[in-house]
Protein backbone atom coordinates (compact mmCIF):
# COMPACT_ATOMS: atom_id res chain seq x y z
CA UNK A 1 0.00 0.00 0.00
CA UNK A 2 1.28 3.32 -0.76
CA UNK A 3 2.13 6.11 2.13
CA UNK A 4 -0.45 7.98 0.67
CA UNK A 5 -3.28 8.65 -1.87
CA UNK A 6 -1.68 10.41 -5.04
CA UNK A 7 -2.80 12.85 -7.30
CA UNK A 8 -3.63 11.83 -11.03
CA UNK A 9 -4.91 14.61 -14.19
CA UNK A 10 -6.78 13.92 -16.71
CA UNK A 11 -7.86 16.27 -19.09
CA UNK A 12 -11.50 17.80 -19.08
CA UNK A 13 -10.84 20.39 -21.15
CA UNK A 14 -8.51 18.67 -24.17
CA UNK A 15 -10.43 15.23 -24.52
CA UNK A 16 -12.06 16.29 -28.10
CA UNK A 17 -8.65 18.38 -29.25
CA UNK A 18 -6.42 14.87 -27.89
CA UNK A 19 -8.65 12.35 -29.46
CA UNK A 20 -9.35 14.03 -32.77
CA UNK A 21 -5.34 14.69 -33.42
CA UNK A 22 -5.52 18.51 -33.06
CA UNK A 23 -2.64 18.55 -29.53
CA UNK A 24 -0.49 16.25 -29.61
CA UNK A 25 -0.14 14.20 -26.24
CA UNK A 26 3.36 14.91 -26.19
CA UNK A 27 1.80 18.69 -25.50
CA UNK A 28 -0.47 17.45 -23.31
CA UNK A 29 1.92 15.57 -21.14
CA UNK A 30 4.74 18.46 -21.06
CA UNK A 31 1.99 20.81 -19.67
CA UNK A 32 0.51 18.27 -16.90
CA UNK A 33 3.72 18.40 -15.82
CA UNK A 34 3.39 21.77 -14.78
CA UNK A 35 0.33 21.13 -12.26
CA UNK A 36 2.05 18.82 -9.39
CA UNK A 37 0.40 15.97 -10.23
CA UNK A 38 1.66 12.38 -9.66
CA UNK A 39 0.48 11.05 -12.22
CA UNK A 40 -2.05 11.18 -15.76
CA UNK A 41 -5.29 9.03 -16.32
CA UNK A 42 -5.03 8.28 -20.22
CA UNK A 43 -8.16 8.09 -22.84
CA UNK A 44 -7.64 5.20 -25.44
CA UNK A 45 -8.22 7.70 -28.32
CA UNK A 46 -5.14 9.64 -27.02
CA UNK A 47 -3.01 6.87 -27.76
CA UNK A 48 -1.74 6.92 -31.57
CA UNK A 49 -1.15 3.39 -31.31
CA UNK A 50 -1.19 0.16 -29.50
CA UNK A 51 2.31 -0.74 -30.75
CA UNK A 52 5.05 -1.68 -27.64
CA UNK A 53 7.45 0.81 -29.00
CA UNK A 54 4.74 3.60 -29.20
CA UNK A 55 3.82 3.17 -25.73
CA UNK A 56 7.05 2.77 -24.47
CA UNK A 57 7.68 6.00 -25.77
CA UNK A 58 4.77 7.29 -24.32
CA UNK A 59 5.62 5.71 -20.74
CA UNK A 60 9.48 7.55 -21.47
CA UNK A 61 7.74 11.12 -22.01
CA UNK A 62 5.63 10.70 -18.80
CA UNK A 63 8.74 9.52 -16.48
CA UNK A 64 10.16 13.26 -17.78
CA UNK A 65 7.70 14.77 -16.21
CA UNK A 66 7.60 12.70 -13.69
CA UNK A 67 4.41 11.04 -14.18
CA UNK A 68 3.00 8.08 -13.75
CA UNK A 69 0.22 6.43 -15.92
CA UNK A 70 -1.85 4.43 -13.10
CA UNK A 71 -5.43 4.57 -14.96
CA UNK A 72 -7.03 4.00 -18.46
CA UNK A 73 -10.86 5.89 -18.75
CA UNK A 74 -11.30 2.86 -21.18
CA UNK A 75 -15.76 2.92 -22.58
CA UNK A 76 -16.59 -0.54 -23.16
CA UNK A 77 -20.08 -1.43 -24.60
CA UNK A 78 -21.30 -4.42 -23.01
CA UNK A 79 -24.88 -3.60 -23.75
CA UNK A 80 -24.70 -4.57 -27.45
CA UNK A 81 -27.42 -7.33 -28.38
CA UNK A 82 -25.30 -8.72 -31.07
CA UNK A 83 -23.11 -11.37 -29.11
CA UNK A 84 -20.60 -10.98 -31.98
CA UNK A 85 -20.41 -7.34 -31.08
CA UNK A 86 -20.38 -8.04 -27.13
CA UNK A 87 -17.29 -10.08 -28.34
CA UNK A 88 -15.38 -7.43 -30.01
CA UNK A 89 -15.64 -5.19 -26.78
CA UNK A 90 -13.91 -8.03 -24.83
CA UNK A 91 -11.44 -8.09 -27.57
CA UNK A 92 -10.97 -4.62 -27.41
CA UNK A 93 -10.76 -4.14 -23.37
CA UNK A 94 -8.21 -7.10 -23.52
CA UNK A 95 -6.05 -4.85 -25.83
CA UNK A 96 -5.99 -1.77 -23.30
CA UNK A 97 -5.19 -3.94 -20.22
CA UNK A 98 -2.09 -4.73 -22.41
CA UNK A 99 -1.98 -1.15 -23.03
CA UNK A 100 -1.71 -0.64 -19.56
CA UNK A 101 0.44 -3.47 -18.53
CA UNK A 102 2.88 -1.15 -20.32
CA UNK A 103 2.09 1.97 -19.43
CA UNK A 104 1.31 1.55 -15.94
CA UNK A 105 3.68 1.73 -12.68
CA UNK A 106 4.24 -1.58 -11.38
CA UNK A 107 2.44 -1.01 -7.99
CA UNK A 108 -1.29 0.14 -9.50
CA UNK A 109 -2.51 0.23 -12.38
CA UNK A 110 -6.14 0.08 -13.00
CA UNK A 111 -8.31 0.10 -16.60
CA UNK A 112 -11.95 1.63 -16.46
CA UNK A 113 -15.27 -0.68 -17.55
CA UNK A 114 -18.18 0.29 -18.04
CA UNK A 115 -22.17 -1.35 -18.82
CA UNK A 116 -22.66 0.58 -22.10
CA UNK A 117 -25.34 2.59 -23.72
CA UNK A 118 -28.77 2.52 -22.53
CA UNK A 119 -30.53 1.19 -25.50
CA UNK A 120 -34.23 0.78 -26.45
CA UNK A 121 -35.46 -2.83 -26.06
CA UNK A 122 -32.34 -3.91 -23.93
CA UNK A 123 -34.24 -5.24 -20.24
CA UNK A 124 -32.59 -4.12 -16.98
CA UNK A 125 -31.88 -8.14 -16.79
CA UNK A 126 -30.43 -8.47 -19.88
CA UNK A 127 -28.48 -5.40 -19.89
CA UNK A 128 -26.92 -6.51 -16.41
CA UNK A 129 -26.18 -9.80 -17.29
CA UNK A 130 -24.19 -9.21 -20.47
CA UNK A 131 -22.24 -6.22 -18.38
CA UNK A 132 -21.21 -8.81 -15.69
CA UNK A 133 -20.50 -11.64 -17.86
CA UNK A 134 -18.31 -9.49 -20.32
CA UNK A 135 -16.43 -8.25 -17.16
CA UNK A 136 -16.11 -11.73 -15.72
CA UNK A 137 -14.88 -12.69 -18.91
CA UNK A 138 -11.99 -10.24 -18.92
CA UNK A 139 -10.80 -10.77 -15.21
CA UNK A 140 -8.84 -13.98 -15.59
CA UNK A 141 -6.42 -11.81 -18.47
CA UNK A 142 -6.68 -8.40 -16.26
CA UNK A 143 -5.30 -10.47 -13.20
CA UNK A 144 -2.66 -11.93 -15.09
CA UNK A 145 -1.27 -8.84 -16.65
CA UNK A 146 -1.48 -7.23 -12.83
CA UNK A 147 -4.62 -4.63 -14.04
CA UNK A 148 -7.43 -3.94 -12.22
CA UNK A 149 -10.74 -3.53 -13.61
CA UNK A 150 -12.88 -0.08 -11.76
CA UNK A 151 -16.56 -0.36 -12.46
CA UNK A 152 -17.30 3.37 -12.96
CA UNK A 153 -20.78 5.00 -11.40
CA UNK A 154 -20.80 6.47 -14.84
CA UNK A 155 -23.16 8.77 -16.90
CA UNK A 156 -21.83 8.92 -21.00
CA UNK A 157 -19.05 8.68 -22.66
CA UNK A 158 -18.27 12.00 -24.47
CA UNK A 159 -18.37 9.93 -27.92
CA UNK A 160 -21.82 7.66 -27.04
CA UNK A 161 -24.95 8.93 -28.30
CA UNK A 162 -26.88 7.36 -25.32
CA UNK A 163 -26.69 7.59 -21.68
CA UNK A 164 -24.51 5.06 -19.54
CA UNK A 165 -27.41 1.90 -19.06
CA UNK A 166 -25.80 1.66 -15.81
CA UNK A 167 -26.48 5.38 -14.67
CA UNK A 168 -29.02 4.35 -11.95
CA UNK A 169 -27.46 3.45 -9.15
CA UNK A 170 -29.71 0.77 -8.44
CA UNK A 171 -28.21 -1.07 -11.72
CA UNK A 172 -24.62 -0.34 -10.77
CA UNK A 173 -24.99 -1.52 -7.76
CA UNK A 174 -26.41 -4.56 -8.72
CA UNK A 175 -23.42 -5.07 -11.28
CA UNK A 176 -20.59 -4.09 -8.41
CA UNK A 177 -22.89 -6.46 -6.30
CA UNK A 178 -22.48 -9.57 -8.30
CA UNK A 179 -18.68 -9.43 -9.43
CA UNK A 180 -15.90 -10.56 -6.56
CA UNK A 181 -12.58 -10.71 -7.73
CA UNK A 182 -9.32 -8.75 -6.07
CA UNK A 183 -8.56 -7.51 -9.29
CA UNK A 184 -12.04 -5.65 -9.48
CA UNK A 185 -13.32 -2.62 -7.41
CA UNK A 186 -14.87 0.57 -8.18
CA UNK A 187 -14.06 4.26 -9.47
CA UNK A 188 -16.09 6.42 -7.51
CA UNK A 189 -17.02 9.96 -9.40
CA UNK A 190 -18.91 12.26 -6.85
CA UNK A 191 -20.10 14.65 -9.54
CA UNK A 192 -21.37 11.77 -11.77
CA UNK A 193 -23.72 11.02 -8.84
CA UNK A 194 -25.11 14.31 -8.64
CA UNK A 195 -25.84 14.40 -12.67
CA UNK A 196 -27.53 11.22 -12.37
CA UNK A 197 -29.99 12.75 -9.45
CA UNK A 198 -28.03 10.61 -6.60
CA UNK A 199 -26.29 11.60 -3.35
CA UNK A 200 -23.03 11.17 -3.53
CA UNK A 201 -22.50 10.51 -0.18
CA UNK A 202 -24.97 8.15 0.42
CA UNK A 203 -23.66 6.25 -3.35
CA UNK A 204 -20.05 6.25 -1.46
CA UNK A 205 -21.39 4.55 1.65
CA UNK A 206 -23.12 1.74 -0.46
CA UNK A 207 -19.25 1.26 -1.81
CA UNK A 208 -16.63 2.70 0.19
CA UNK A 209 -15.17 -0.50 0.88
CA UNK A 210 -14.33 -1.69 -2.43
CA UNK A 211 -13.38 1.77 -4.04
CA UNK A 212 -10.03 1.52 -5.86
CA UNK A 213 -9.74 4.59 -7.28
CA UNK A 214 -11.73 7.92 -7.43
CA UNK A 215 -12.16 10.37 -10.24
CA UNK A 216 -12.57 14.56 -8.84
CA UNK A 217 -14.75 16.78 -10.59
CA UNK A 218 -17.07 19.46 -9.10
CA UNK A 219 -20.53 20.61 -10.29
CA UNK A 220 -21.77 23.87 -10.10
CA UNK A 221 -25.95 25.07 -10.36
CA UNK A 222 -26.38 27.52 -12.94
CA UNK A 223 -28.47 30.64 -11.18
CA UNK A 224 -31.78 30.51 -11.18
CA UNK A 225 -31.86 26.57 -11.76
CA UNK A 226 -32.21 23.09 -9.56
CA UNK A 227 -31.80 19.28 -8.76
CA UNK A 228 -35.62 19.14 -10.60
CA UNK A 229 -33.81 20.79 -13.87
CA UNK A 230 -30.89 17.43 -13.55
CA UNK A 231 -33.30 15.23 -12.66
CA UNK A 232 -35.58 16.19 -15.93
CA UNK A 233 -32.97 16.38 -18.18
CA UNK A 234 -30.70 13.29 -17.15
CA UNK A 235 -32.26 10.85 -20.00
CA UNK A 236 -31.06 13.17 -22.41
CA UNK A 237 -27.29 14.15 -22.15
CA UNK A 238 -25.35 16.39 -19.64
CA UNK A 239 -28.14 18.71 -17.83
CA UNK A 240 -27.60 22.63 -19.01
CA UNK A 241 -28.25 23.61 -15.55
CA UNK A 242 -24.74 22.57 -14.41
CA UNK A 243 -21.28 23.79 -15.13
CA UNK A 244 -17.79 22.84 -14.17
CA UNK A 245 -15.76 24.39 -11.78
CA UNK A 246 -12.95 24.20 -9.11
CA UNK A 247 -12.95 21.31 -6.97
CA UNK A 248 -14.03 22.11 -3.16
CA UNK A 249 -16.23 25.35 -4.49
CA UNK A 250 -19.08 23.40 -6.03
CA UNK A 251 -21.96 21.05 -4.71
CA UNK A 252 -19.64 18.36 -3.94
CA UNK A 253 -18.94 17.67 -0.17
CA UNK A 254 -14.91 16.58 0.11
CA UNK A 255 -14.37 16.91 3.10
CA UNK A 256 -17.28 14.57 4.13
CA UNK A 257 -16.14 12.35 0.79
CA UNK A 258 -12.91 12.33 2.38
CA UNK A 259 -13.92 11.55 5.67
CA UNK A 260 -15.35 8.40 4.38
CA UNK A 261 -12.14 7.22 2.27
CA UNK A 262 -10.07 8.09 5.55
CA UNK A 263 -11.98 5.34 7.14
CA UNK A 264 -11.43 2.99 4.72
CA UNK A 265 -7.43 3.70 4.70
CA UNK A 266 -7.97 4.49 0.77
CA UNK A 267 -4.46 5.13 -0.89
CA UNK A 268 -5.60 4.61 -4.59
CA UNK A 269 -5.32 7.48 -7.43
CA UNK A 270 -7.45 10.30 -7.66
CA UNK A 271 -7.84 11.59 -10.80
CA UNK A 272 -8.80 15.10 -11.41
CA UNK A 273 -11.84 15.44 -14.20
CA UNK A 274 -11.12 19.24 -15.01
CA UNK A 275 -9.95 22.62 -16.78
CA UNK A 276 -12.57 22.87 -19.08
CA UNK A 277 -12.51 26.70 -17.89
CA UNK A 278 -8.19 26.47 -18.54
CA UNK A 279 -5.43 25.07 -16.80
CA UNK A 280 -5.10 27.42 -14.08
CA UNK A 281 -8.54 26.44 -12.49
CA UNK A 282 -7.28 22.75 -13.09
CA UNK A 283 -3.85 23.57 -11.17
CA UNK A 284 -6.53 25.05 -8.38
CA UNK A 285 -8.12 21.63 -8.32
CA UNK A 286 -4.71 19.97 -7.87
CA UNK A 287 -3.93 22.28 -4.97
CA UNK A 288 -7.34 21.52 -3.43
CA UNK A 289 -7.18 17.63 -3.62
CA UNK A 290 -3.51 17.53 -2.49
CA UNK A 291 -4.37 19.25 0.27
CA UNK A 292 -7.28 17.34 1.36
CA UNK A 293 -5.17 13.97 1.11
CA UNK A 294 -2.34 15.66 3.23
CA UNK A 295 -5.41 16.19 5.96
CA UNK A 296 -7.32 12.86 5.43
CA UNK A 297 -5.42 10.18 3.10
CA UNK A 298 -1.84 10.63 4.12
Amino acid sequence: MAASARVAVFPKGFIHELSEGKMSLETWIELAGTLGADGLEMYPRFLASAEETYLKAVREACDRQGLAVPMMCASPDFTQPDPERRAREVDAMMRMIDVMAILGPDDFRSCRVLSGQRRSGVSREDGIDWTVSCIRELLPYAAEKRVHLVMENHYKDGYWTAPEFAMPSDIFLDIVGRIESPWFGVNYDPSNAIVAGDDPLRLLERVRSRVLTMHASDRYLKAGRSMDDIREYRDQGYSDALEHGVIGRGMNDYDAIFRVLQEEKFRGWISIEDGVNGLEELRESVAFVRAGIGRYLT
